[in-house]
């Protein structure tokens, strides 16, 4: 019998759009929580162009049973030129070894050309005193942790993705 390996991996797209056919899409909280925020942001490519046919997904682990039991799962598209996430912001996370992480949202992004998700962290300016004890955070170079930090604006956040080039966004092998 012949061995057949892998086939080749695909790229995301060209129907990326019906993956976000989904119960709740931007909304990791409900309408109305209290002290939700939005997210917003644009995924930019290398020659620092928005992309409009981008996908993001964010995830949060510390939210009650009570708040819909989706783990602050929330995914929005990049359609309208930038994508919107509604949700409450993180507390701190249990690092596994006694101490905690700073709060900090986990995000995958897919837009085309990519074989596979890319996966960064969303932390926030009003924890910056607990930045330089993140286990995760200590392990990025000094110079390029602002690519990991929301700026406050408005009702909530802007946090922009550049996938390449000056400003790329730290992203992990996960």
């Amino acid at each position: 019998m012949t061995s057949v390996g892998s086939t080749p991996s695909q790229t995301v797209g060209p129907y990326l759009h019906i993956g976000l056919i989904e119960d709740d899409g931007p909304f990791a909280v409900p309408l109305g929580t209290p002290g939700a925020v939005w997210i917003r942001g644009r995924v930019f490519d290398g020659a620092g162009t928005a992309i409009d046919d981008a996908m993001v997904e964010t995830w949060q682990a510390d939210l009650s049973e009570a708040d819909s039991g989706r783990a602050g799962f929330a995914r929005s598209d990049t359609r309208q030129g930038e994508f919107a996430l509604y949700t409450v912001v993180p507390g701190p996370v249990c690092d596994g070894a006694g101490g905690s992480q700073a709060p900090h949202l986990d995000m995958s992004v897919f837009a085309r050309g990519l074989l596979h998700r890319l996966v960064t962290r969303v932390y926030f300016p009003e924890h910056a005193d607990r930045h330089p004890t993140d286990p995760v955070l200590a392990t990025v170079p000094p110079e390029r942790r602002g690519t990991l930090i929301a700026v406050r604006q408005g009702d909530g956040y802007v946090f922009d993705v550049h996938l390449q080039g000056a400003g790329e966004t730290v992203f992990f092998d996960v």
